[in-house]
């Protein structure tokens, strides 16, 4: 009597960051597996309990910075899959295996990081040195790597379509006197969630973007908006639903860290966020409303005020962030719109355009911007003569001998001249 193997490896996938690797073992069924790690040279050995494959390992890893090659060895027993990964340098493992989420099956999935001592005092200068004189603003492209994201009616990643608009925004920033542009990715790989707030803040940002092109369960709604931390949860069906997808991407591309995590830390870490998170909040969501009346000019808006929901990669404490949905990628206009070079050009120009305007009304303490001679300012709801004296360190009176007011009474939308102190 033959006896089927009860696991078959359907395909193997490979994710190169710049300081780790990430491999996907795709399998028919939850996997049992083992492993160890061999020197002199660097490899990996993964075994495969009750496994077969007819997978071509040959090219697999063609690409890969730090996998040299891919290959079968001979297993300890029969019905074994024994995986040799021939590694160019010593490489730090961690495996963990993922139940079914779609469009994925059982996955086995190991991390390789090959960060050295060089990468790791390089990061830790990042965090001692001294500010520079630019306005640092992170731009996180969404998804990537084992997430692709939303998936459009033609097949469009979303991972992709926003890498491009991140890019393209990067560039507008670096080209802007007094702006520096940091991206969380440059390539097709997963960074975790709480990982993107993180390498923000150890570059000394003083705005985080996250730029997406979700997508919704039918294919009506369309245009772009712009998101902020609530500290509930989405008010509104549509906010739910992207809420959930960032759930799913966390299956899909970072449960591992999520998994290492304990409770106690994740409770220690909310309580801090809810004590330092109000101001960060205010600013995000004055800048979420630059940002929408520069992109309400190029695209249609799918909500005109910034929306609110609880994201991730929103909860920086200390860090103004904002999460740009670009357009909805499920809409088929919307997808043909995201694909178009001088549409991402577009909206990569009008959050520009957005962010420029709110640093030049609120330019960071240090920065080239503070420095210039006088700012203008909109005035918005709530705002008074002392708020922002306060908020620009000058007297009322300087403020109103500028603008030759007659009284302490603003209205909303007038225009202000602040001298800088």
């Amino acid at each position: 009597m033959q006896v089927t193997a009860a696991n078959k490896l359907d395909s193997v996938r490979i994710w190169d960051a710049p300081d780790s690797t990430r491999v996907v073992f795709d399998l028919s069924s939850a996997p049992e597996y083992s492993y160890f790690t061999l020197t002199n040279p660097q490899r990996l050995v993964i075994d495969l309990k009750d496994a077969t494959t007819k997978v071509k390992l040959t090219d697999i890893a063609k690409d890969s910075k730090l996998i040299g090659k891919i290959r079968l060895s001979t297993p300890p027993k029969k019905g074994t899959l024994r995986l040799v990964l021939e590694l160019g340098s010593p490489a730090k493992a961690n495996l963990f295996s993922l139940t079914p989420t779609a469009p994925y099956g059982n996955r086995l999935v190991l991390d390789l990081d090959n960060t050295d001592g060089k990468s790791s005092a390089k990061k830790a200068v990042v965090k001692t040195t001294k500010r520079a004189a630019d306005v640092v603003v992170a731009i996180d492209a969404g998804h990537g790597g084992e997430d692709p994201g939303s998936i459009g009616p033609k097949g469009t990643f979303e991972k992709k379509v926003v890498l491009e608009i991140s890019k393209r925004l990067a560039r507008k920033i670096n080209e802007t006197p007094g702006m520096k542009a940091v991206m969380t990715r440059t390539g097709d790989y997963f960074v975790n969630l709480n990982q993107r707030s993180d390498l923000a803040r150890n570059s000394r940002a003083d705005l985080l973007i996250s730029v997406h092109a979700d997508a919704f369960t039918s294919p009506q709604p369309k245009g772009a908006s712009v998101w902020v931390l609530s500290k509930r949860r989405a008010n509104t069906e549509i906010g739910r639903v992207f809420e959930d997808k960032e759930k799913h991407s966390e299956l899909l591309g970072g449960v591992g860290d999520i998994i290492q995590n304990s409770d106690s830390e994740q409770y220690l870490v909310m309580t801090l966020i809810d004590m330092s998170m109000d101001n960060a909040m205010a600013e995000s969501h004055n800048i979420a409303t630059d940002v929408l009346s520069g992109l309400g000019k190029v695209t249609k808006l799918h909500k005109s005020k910034p929306e609110s929901a609880s994201f991730a990669v929103l909860k920086s404490t200390d860090i103004p962030s904002i999460l740009v949905e670009t357009g909805f990628i499920s809409n088929p206009q919307e997808e043909k719109l995201l694909l178009s070079g001088n549409h991402q050009q577009k909206l990569a120009n009008a959050i520009h355009k957005g962010v420029v305007r709110y640093f030049e009304e609120n330019p960071p303490s240090g920065t080239t911007f503070s420095k210039q001679s006088n700012v203008k300012h909109t005035v918005r709801s709530g705002e008074s003569l002392s708020v922002l004296a306060q908020r620009y360190k000058v007297s009322v009176a300087s403020i109103k001998k500028t603008n030759n007011l007659k009284s302490d009474v603003l209205r909303i939308g007038q225009k202000l001249v602040i001298p800088r102190a």
